[in-house]
């Protein structure tokens, strides 16, 4: 007995597609701008976690590794990157998709949750303690061993950090797409400090538009518990920063950016990552139409919410209660 495969096709109009990549974000595939009405209603942000790889790591990890194809450096060998988890999830995940091999230098204050998705999506994680690797700062060790690693012939190393492909994925996709969202009304757009392609790339398309709409860069404290963003403090800057695009720059420290994250679960129900607590805790004081990046969903640090929820709204058995038989 034969069977034959039935195939519809794609239609993005009908949103069925034939592979997983045909979701990833495009001018014609935007990933949606919503409006925080009731924390900061001059806030859109740009939701990246509906990306078909759970981040705005997506738009980079996409770009890079078809860099890496297209240069023939992907062929006999394994892709190594340094990652706190996001653009590693989604390099893991479009290597599966090519049957590639990929080992991920991560450090090791990052939620377990991060690690575990990248080992399902069958990538070899490495944990890497901070005075492991040490150079110039002891937060770039991870990056120290995907370097050591690099420098063999058996790995190809994307290099987020320096690649100018980071910087080109969204001054070509996500760039134009705020700006055709807001029908060019933007007047300032926030982004935290990581890799530094989103604010490098979105913050030269936009100038390029309309020069007086501001950049605004959002860092962390020193010892900060913000997964995806960076304190120069105690971090290198990316060589692909570039500070010509940059109008401000905004600290925001651990309390207010989880507060932040709080109200946005209870009072706009958007289960965000820290991060994106952090952009809109700077985005508060800003003044005009405001696009801030929502990086990544909250479902990747539930380790890190249990600690700041502690008991809260945990009921205790009072005086004639009893928990129920198991």
């Amino acid at each position: 007995m034969t069977t034959t495969t039935q195939r519809l096709g794609t239609d993005h109009s009908a949103r069925r597609y034939d592979d997983i990549r045909q979701l990833l974000p495009s001018l014609d595939n935007p990933t949606p701008l919503l409006r925080v009405a009731r924390v900061a209603p001059h806030l859109y942000l740009k939701l990246e976690w509906l990306n078909p790889f759970g981040s705005i790591k997506d738009r980079a990890a996409a770009y890079m590794f078809e860099s890496l194809r297209h240069r023939g450096l992907l062929e006999g060998r394994e892709i190594v990157e340094a990652s706190s988890g996001n653009t590693a999830i989604a390099l893991a995940a479009l290597a599966a998709l090519e049957g590639v091999k990929v080992t991920i230098t991560i450090p090791d204050g990052v939620p377990e949750e991060n690690k575990i998705l990248l080992r399902m999506l069958g990538a070899e994680v490495w944990p890497t303690p901070d005075d492991l690797c040490p150079v110039d700062s002891p937060k770039d060790g991870a990056i120290a061993l995907a370097r050591s690693l690099a420098d063999t012939d058996r790995y190809a190393w994307p290099n987020q950090y320096e690649n100018p492909v980071n910087v080109q994925a969204h001054y070509e996709t996500t760039g134009p797409e705020i700006w055709r969202q807001t029908e060019g009304r933007v007047r300032v757009f926030v982004a935290g400090f990581g890799t530094c392609g989103t604010i490098t790339g979105v913050g030269r398309f936009l100038k390029e538009q309309d020069p007086s709409i501001r950049i605004v860069g959002v860092e962390p404290q020193p010892g900060h518990r913000l997964p995806g963003l960076k304190s120069f403090a105690e971090a290198k800057e990316p060589s692909i920063l570039d500070w010509s695009v940059i109008d401000e720059v905004i600290r925001v420290d651990d309390d207010a950016a989880y507060a932040m994250t709080t109200r946005l679960f209870r009072e706009e129900a958007l289960m965000v990552g820290p991060s994106t607590g952090a952009v809109v805790e700077a985005a508060t004081g800003l003044d005009g139409l405001v696009v801030g990046v929502s990086p990544d969903s909250g479902f990747k640090y539930t380790s890190f919410f249990a600690d700041i929820l502690g008991d809260e709204g945990m009921p205790e058995l009072g005086e004639g209660l009893r928990a129920p038989a198991r």
